[in-house]
């Protein structure tokens, strides 16, 4: 059984050949800039979008694909496809899994199409994605088994990132004009983490130094991890998550932390000064593939 993956732009890969080591397509999102609009990742490479991002005093508008969009992808996908499995970036932040859902119920007949919110976004939702690549590219093809696992595997995927500046969360009201004004004049850094897919802050920290304590303690809340990132706001590495880096090796001995400058999707929610860290918990119980 051929089984194809659609994701729309929202997804982001510490390593952007990912894309094409599984069968998978992704839609461009929109980001509407001063009167522009920008196909994400195909207009403008993704360090001149967070640079052009940086300038503006507001966020920029991220538009999800149409309707009409993905049902003309998924009609050319199947073509090719048995079935489809489309992940896309949390419904209470975008309107990708929507559009998605309308467009896969006008070709419900030709052929099946799993619609998967991630409640997630940018590596969050790539995680998902390449999770889905993996399963296919072992040979398994039952594909109401296989959307059984990658739904699953969405409840085990956390997030906290830390941001300097404020003005960009407040203007998505994920923290109020009151709240702003007393960490601006605190100078307190908030963090943000993803929960049932929305945004929200859940502590402010008074220092960059405390903010990565933070990070650190979330990272080692986890026994076992199948996947983690680090994600940045420039495309070299800086000197905060060469920090990060060092001490999470000391709690997970051996293992890798990647990093990545993350994406105007995420930059249009939080801004362009942010460090996070994404993970994906490993499963306790038996692979149902096993």
């Amino acid at each position: 059984m051929k089984i194809h993956i659609v994701t729309d732009s929202s997804a982001w890969f510490t390593n952007p050949r990912m894309v094409t080591q599984y069968p998978v397509t992704v839609v461009p999102n929109r980001l509407q800039i001063m009167g522009k609009s920008y196909r994400e990742g195909i207009d403008v490479p993704v360090d001149e979008m967070m640079r052009l991002i940086a300038t503006q005093l507001q966020p920029p508008k991220l538009v999800a694909p149409t309707v009409a969009e993905f049902a003309a992808i998924y009609t050319q996908v199947a073509k090719n496809a048995d079935a489809i499995i489309s992940i896309h970036a949390s419904r209470e932040m975008t309107e990708s899994w929507q559009h998605a859902r309308e467009a896969s119920q006008q070709l419900s007949g030709a052929c099946p199409i799993a619609v998967i919110d991630s409640r997630s976004i940018c590596i969050g939702q790539g995680m998902l994605v390449k999770f889905a690549g993996q399963i296919l590219q072992s040979g398994q093809d039952d594909f109401e088994a296989i959307v059984q696992t990658v739904r699953g595997a969405v409840d085990r995927i956390y997030t906290q990132y830390v941001v300097e500046s404020l003005a960009f969360i407040q203007h998505n009201q994920f923290l109020d004009a009151s709240h702003v004004l007393l960490a601006t004049m605190l100078g307190a850094k908030p963090l943000l983490s993803i929960e049932d897919g929305k945004m929200q802050v859940v502590e402010k920290t008074r220092t960059r130094s405390q903010a990565l304590d933070r990070l650190v303690e979330f990272v080692a809340e986890f026994e076992a991890l199948d996947d983690v990132a680090i994600v940045q706001f420039r495309p070299h590495i800086t000197e905060q998550t060469r920090t990060l880096q060092d001490r999470l090796a000391i709690a997970f001995p051996g293992r890798h932390f990647p990093y990545t400058l993350y994406n105007g999707s995420l930059a249009s929610l939080i801004g362009t000064d942010a460090i996070g860290v994404v993970v994906l918990e490993s499963e306790i119980e038996e692979d149902v593939f096993e």
